[in-house]
């Protein structure tokens, strides 16, 4: 049995959107939802972005800013993170090939009945369950031992080996952005680090495939994240992120070489709710390709 729970087997989006003269299947279409379209809301109304840089070289201003971004917004945009560009860059184009192979290769990497992981939707618990518009690959990264030997030694390189470099670099940046919680908290150094000592780590490869009901699906329901930091890539410049904020959803408009970071459940916990795990999804508000590649920290 997977550590991640089980999920029906439903079929591919990617698939099912190359349909000529398509029409949405009825369990993909979310008539109730709120609206996507939130094109009146002012462009102040925006995350804040965080330097990294700024932050290890001990400017309390950024910290100022972190503190205030994790108990107003529960997400950041984090720029400045040291992460080299050209590995970044490989990783995007590594993704886009790979949720791009012909579905004969990805059938070794789908998910079975018994295992979450690989490509497929989570959560799926019942047949007569609206499902998202958007096809996902799922594992487990960090730490090494708790890999998946089914799915991650058999993703295809060079991305395996990028994917190796970039899942260490974020463990860095997980573990950079929690000092420095612990430092606008004003807690004991290490307490809340402790609690990290061998971070576990998962990814998510998104893909929301082009929709002619763009308005009328979504690529990933109203949710927050489970882990207690999700640092975010996105592949594409396509918008589709959105936060629930004093109850209007905001757009998250994407800068270029910048990573969205997110409070989890386990940090709003940790903190005693002081800092929010707030409510996002991703819409499918136009007719372009979506990908985001999605790492959770955790315990």
């Amino acid at each position: 049995m997977s550590k991640f729970g089980t999920s029906l087997l439903v079929p591919s989006v990617q698939e099912l959107a190359k349909s000529p003269n398509l029409q949405v299947p009825q369990q993909y279409l979310h008539p109730n939802q709120d609206p996507i379209d939130v094109s009146n809301i002012t462009s102040l109304e925006q995350v804040p972005v965080i330097e990294l840089s700024k932050l290890l070289s001990e400017d309390a201003t950024e910290l100022e800013k972190l503190d205030h971004a994790c108990r107003q917004w529960g997400f950041f945009q984090l720029i400045n993170h040291g992460v080299d560009p050209s590995l970044v860059e490989n990783v995007k184009i590594g993704v886009q090939k790979f949720l791009s192979i012909p579905v004969e290769e990805k059938k070794k990497f789908q998910q079975t009945p018994e295992d979450m992981e690989g490509f497929g939707q989570m959560f799926v618990v019942s047949e007569n369950q609206k499902l998202e518009w958007a096809d996902l690959f799922f594992t487990t990264t960090l730490p090494s031992y708790a890999r998946n030997p089914r799915i991650f030694p058999n993703i295809p390189q060079p991305l395996r080996e990028n994917l190796e470099t970039y899942c260490l670099e974020l463990k860095k940046v997980c573990i950079a952005i929690i000092k420095h919680v612990e430092k606008a908290l004003k807690v004991e150094p290490n307490e809340m680090l402790e609690v990290f000592d061998d971070i576990t780590q998962s990814m998510r490869m998104n893909f929301y495939p082009p929709c002619p009901q763009p308005e009328n699906v979504i690529g990933l329901n109203p949710h927050s994240d489970a882990a207690a930091l999700t640092i975010l890539l996105q592949a594409t410049d396509v918008e589709g992120l959105q936060i629930r904020k004093d109850g209007q959803w905001i757009p998250i408009k994407p800068l270029t070489d910048a990573f969205v970071i997110n409070v989890g459940d386990i940090l709003e916990i940790l903190t005693n709710g002081i800092y929010r795990s707030v409510e996002h999804r991703a819409t499918r508000k136009s007719c372009l390709d979506l990908m985001r590649i999605q790492n959770e920290n955790s315990k």
